[in-house]
């Protein structure tokens, strides 16, 4: 796995809320400091200025035991290499293998992703968001999206893709046996009558080849006749016989569904689609006419075409998502919506793969994650790690701040209060 670029991030400045609260626990040390001075130079004026003095002295050891502290988790206080200190930076490869360690033990567990996925609905939640889709953040999700789409087709090689797409595809086919589909399909559509519009076709289609080409069987003829024949015309008379004979044949084949030839190719069709089932020979023909298909170049180029119409299409569903919404396609995705609110059984199995999909993930990808997260941390640089964890977890760390200094101060203030009372 390749490491990520040990780069600074640019922009990563602390949040306003962190820095406001810097300023909050620095300020009130400070004030505490201050406090500690002058009610100091007051205490011959006046015995309760002890009492502030004693609070404002606990306060400032307080604050300056929690700024140490605080600051030791991120850095060397004022730059001074005290030992146990900037504790991020020192360890970072060790949080960042602690941390991966922790999402596979507890998270990427395939019976705990298979617990936690069990009360999930995502079918529910495909079919509310394609039957009503929301306004306002989810309009702007679906735009982000869109566009995020959008940017990825035209990022990726279109070549590349394509090649992919287009080997993928023939990998299927190729593993498909299409010998048995075939034959299927056509003992259906014999089953069902719907061959019958079909062969009528081929029937008139025949004739209408016959009466444009009959000048062809009259050359025929004439060439096959004898010199007796063609000395006394009757070539002529035989194909003007064979001509009327075949296009009352095709005529009445076409007008009768009971006449014997045309039973005959019906029974022809009902033989080749049991062969194309069972018969080990046409399986093979079938296999060996489909590879030589898959190889023709002409077909490895309508493949090309193929692909880049379906992602000419998507560009345009992710460039204007609301106009593809409010097409035929639009339709489709509320339609589907309305048969998952209405199909439980289709609902079932949508969310058993999703299911089986994130424990199969985990179990195959779990150790991949483990080992991007730990990769990654080990990438950053020590300012980067220290950085984004310290905004991330430095305004409570402020807040500690703010407590140590007054929790400080209320217990140099309780001990002052017994001193004098004892």
């Amino acid at each position: 796995m390749t490491l990520l670029p040990r780069t600074r991030p640019v922009g990563e400045a602390p949040p306003p809320a962190l820095v406001r609260m810097r300023i909050v626990a620095t300020g009130l040390l400070v004030f505490m400091a201050a406090t500690f001075f002058v009610s100091r130079a007051l205490v011959p004026v006046h015995p309760a200025f002890a009492f502030v003095r004693a609070f404002a002295e606990a306060a400032m050891v307080g604050g300056l035991a929690d700024w140490f502290a605080v600051t030791a988790l991120f850095r060397h206080p004022l730059g001074l290499p005290i030992p146990h200190t900037a504790i991020v930076p020192r360890n970072k490869d060790r949080i960042g293998d602690t941390l991966a360690q922790f999402l596979r033990a507890n998270f990427l567990i395939p019976v705990v992703i298979a617990r936690r996925t069990r009360r999930l609905d995502v079918a529910g939640a495909i079919a509310r968001w394609l039957t009503d889709p929301p306004e306002g953040a989810g309009g702007r999700f679906r735009q982000g999206a869109s566009k995020l789409v959008a940017q990825v087709l035209e990022g990726l090689d279109p070549a590349r893709l394509g090649g992919m797409v287009k080997a993928g595809i023939g990998a299927r086919l190729r593993a498909t046996e299409v010998s048995p589909i075939l034959g299927q399909l056509l003992k259906a559509a014999i089953a069902e009558r719907r061959h019958a519009p079909l062969l009528e076709s081929a029937i008139r289609w025949t004739a209408k080849t016959l009466a444009a080409n009959d000048h062809l069987v009259r050359a025929m003829v004439h060439d096959k006749a004898g010199s007796i024949l063609r000395w006394t015309g009757l070539d002529s008379t035989v194909a003007d016989k064979l001509i009327s004979g075949f296009d009352k044949l095709l005529a009445e084949m076409a007008e009768d569904p009971e006449h014997p030839l045309r039973l005959k190719a019906e029974e022809g069709l009902d033989r080749l689609a049991w062969d194309l089932q069972y018969d080990r020979r046409m399986r093979e023909r079938v296999e060996t006419m489909k590879n030589d298909l898959l190889d023709n170049p002409a077909m490895q180029r309508w493949l090309d075409g193929l692909w880049e119409q379906a992602r000419g299409a998507l560009l345009a569903i992710a460039r204007d998502p609301e106009r593809a919404m409010a097409g035929k396609l639009g339709d489709i995705l509320r339609q589907l919506g309305e048969t998952l609110q209405h199909d439980p059984r289709m609902s079932r199995t949508i969310n058993r793969f999703v299911r089986r999909a994130a424990v199969g993930a985990a179990a195959d990808y779990g150790d991949g994650i483990v080992k991007l997260v730990s990769e990654t941390v080990r990438s950053w640089d020590a300012d980067t790690i220290t950085r984004r964890l310290e905004n991330a977890v430095g305004r409570d760390l402020q807040y500690i701040r703010v407590n140590g200094t007054i929790v400080g101060g209320l217990v140099g203030l309780v001990i002052h209060s017994v001193d004098v009372l004892l």
